[in-house]
């Protein structure tokens, strides 16, 4: 659908069914995003909040919030942008099938960006205070853009052409920030932004930016595209809206002319302050660090304009169907990108970055009758190299063999007990320490600094895994374990201490693994040790998100029987992974009480949201 702004959208959701007015005052401060949490958690509809306190503008929230919404909101080019991606990628396919691809190709006359007059783009100018101002997370450090478009120029080749359009989360008040004058800019490693600000550094010059909020839903998609090289994020907005990008120039700054709201400023080098802590998609706070602060030169808005969130926190949230979306939308364009890889999947209940699932072929050596990972290896190293994909801290990666396909990598239990009962722990560990890490992870030594493990499996089963049946009739309950997946048991031990009491607690347990029953302790191929045996094993989703969002590879990782041959470590037994709380990792995100309470009022009878899902 080629709505021209924000509010087309709106309109078009309500009409259908797929939008609720809160017609209710509520508070930027905690309410708005507490409500948000409990709707999309109950699977509801996007929510137009019609009455801020202390502000005159309007928000909306969830618009992204089903998948079954977004295919809707982009029902008119959802079809079309993998086959353009592929064009572009291959544009020897547009010949070979020309009546196929004509139309396609027509259709991206929408990717060619539009001049505007400014006079014609009817902002008024405004101050960030008059701004909805929403704190999303108790203890987060202020206010939040949480779904911002931030659009900056090389400084070398200035230009549309190799721009940046990204979502880099936008600070606006609180911490030492000057109200209307600063606003902290926070982005992680490995984004084009960053590559601009390095060049201007080197300059010595400020990197001018503009913040865009609102506009057609097409241009905050765009902003989170991990796109082919080339192919500019003001192009893809164009194409996904079916309209083309719209933008005029302001005293030397780029002017998204469809946007709700625009913030335009200036990034000196070397100039910080500190931003955060802000309640991230990992599930935790990502705490104050020092990180650009932009110097507010203007901030505008359209009559009537409407803000534009939502609220990150431990998966699934409405992000998460911003990486279906993804998926959707890039078809197989990674698979053309990295040979031999044939899926990949970023867990989402393992907060994405820290957890990623992978097939891939093995032809290196069809001649030989030994099977071990040998092109794996090349692809894992390629897929941990690709973009935000580089961010990852553990990576399965498999392969099939003898007329054996894998479970795909969505199929979580069934890819994980193919996996383990392959996998030859003292051979197919691939350690990679003293490395850069996710921005908003914690298990490492510091603030983008941690390890990476490729763990690889191929060939003939290794071992059968131990099943429910046969876990409960073991004894191993006795010894404080719990079952969660065919091979794999939480066992709860003694809480962190440092790191040298951490090695002697994991040998206490690794005698009591190696005391067991040699035919049992053969089908366990990997424990985790956490604070709570039992949670860990509740689900698929905690099992997940524990085990991996709380450990470091490097410093987490034991084993049963480990082995050392030269720098290789492996181990001749199961895996163990130290996913305790450990005292420098973030703290969890928490709702606040009271707030919950106070938003009651919205759902009993008489309230927006009463009987509305």
């Amino acid at each position: 659908m080629a709505y021209s702004t924000l509010e087309e959208c709106i309109s078009d959701l309500e009409r259908t069914g797929q939008l609720i007015r809160i017609n209710e005052e509520v508070d930027p401060n905690l309410e708005m995003a507490a409500i948000h949490l409990r709707v999309f958690q109950k699977g509801g509809p996007a929510l137009l909040f019609e009455n801020l306190k202390e502000c005159s503008y309007r928000a909306v929230s969830n618009l992204f919030g089903t998948m079954e919404r977004c295919r809707f909101i982009f029902r008119d080019s959802l079809d079309d942008i993998p086959k353009l991606i592929q064009i572009k990628q291959n544009p020897g396919l547009a010949f070979r099938n020309p009546l196929q691809s004509l139309p396609v190709a027509f259709k991206g006359i929408k990717a060619i960006p539009k001049k505007v007059s400014f006079s014609s783009t009817g902002f008024t100018q405004i101050s960030i205070n008059q701004l909805p101002l929403l704190k999303h997370w108790p203890d987060d450090g202020g206010a939040f853009i949480t779904l911002p478009q931030v659009y900056s120029e090389d400084p070398e080749q200035p230009g549309l052409s190799l721009s940046n359009l990204g979502m880099y989360r936008i600070q606006l008040s609180g911490n030492d920030y000057q109200l209307n004058r600063e606003i902290g800019l926070h982005y992680q490693i490995h984004r084009g932004i960053g590559v601009h600000q390095a060049k201007a550094n080197e300059k010595g010059q400020p990197l001018k930016v503009s913040i865009f909020v609102g506009g057609p839903p097409a241009h905050t998609v765009a902003a989170v595209m991990p796109l082919p090289e080339g192919m500019s994020e003001l192009n893809f907005a164009g194409v996904l809206g079916n309209r083309r990008f719209r933008y005029a120039i302001d005293n030397g700054y780029l002017i998204s002319a469809d946007a709700d709201f625009v913030i335009t400023g200036l990034v000196y080098p070397n100039q910080t302050k500190p931003e955060g802590p802000f309640g991230d998609h990992l599930g935790y706070y990502s705490l104050q660090h020092p990180f650009p602060v932009m110097q507010v030169e203007k901030v505008y808005a359209k009559r009537n304009a409407i803000w534009p969130f939502t609220v990150v926190g431990r998966p699934p949230q409405e992000d998460t169907c911003f990486g279906l979306l993804i998926h959707e939308l890039t078809g197989q364009a990674l698979q053309h990108e990295i040979p031999g890889l044939k899926e990949v999947n970023a867990v989402d209940a393992a907060g994405v970055h820290p957890l990623l699932l992978a097939i891939g072929s093995e032809r290196y050596t069809p001649y030989s009758s030994e099977s071990r990972p040998s092109e794996l290896l090349t692809i894992a190293n390629r897929v941990l190299g690709t973009g935000q994909l580089s961010l990852a801290k553990y990576l399965f990666i498999t392969s099939g063999s003898n007329n054996e396909t894998p479970p795909s990598t969505t199929n979580i239990q069934g890819f994980l007990k193919y996996f383990l009962e392959r996998i030859d722990f003292n051979r197919d560990l691939h350690f990679q320490t003293q490395t850069s890490m996710d921005t908003l992870d914690y298990s490492g030594e510091g603030l983008n600094h941690g390890s990476k493990l490729i763990l690889a499996a191929y060939g003939e089963k290794r071992r059968a895994l131990l099943n429910e049946i046969e876990f409960n009739d073991s004894g191993l309950q006795r010894e404080g374990m719990h079952w969660i997946l065919p091979g794999i048991l939480s066992v709860g031990i003694k809480p962190f201490s440092n790191y040298p009491n951490t090695i002697i607690e994991f040998n206490e347990l690794e005698k009591i693994v190696r005391g067991l029953n040699p035919q049992t302790l053969e089908k366990i191929a990997l424990i985790v040790g956490t604070d709570n045996a039992a949670e860990a094993a509740a689900n698929l989703d905690n099992f997940l998100w524990i085990t991996f969002t709380r450990s470091n590879p490097s410093h987490d990782v034991y084993g049963v029987k480990p082995t050392l041959n030269f720098k290789h470590w492996g181990c001749n037994g199961p895996l163990m992974v130290d996913a305790r709380k450990k005292p420098f990792h973030a703290p969890e995100l928490k709702k606040d009480l009271q707030v919950e309470q106070n938003i009651e009022r919205i759902f009993r009878k008489g309230g927006s949201l009463f009987g509305k899902m």
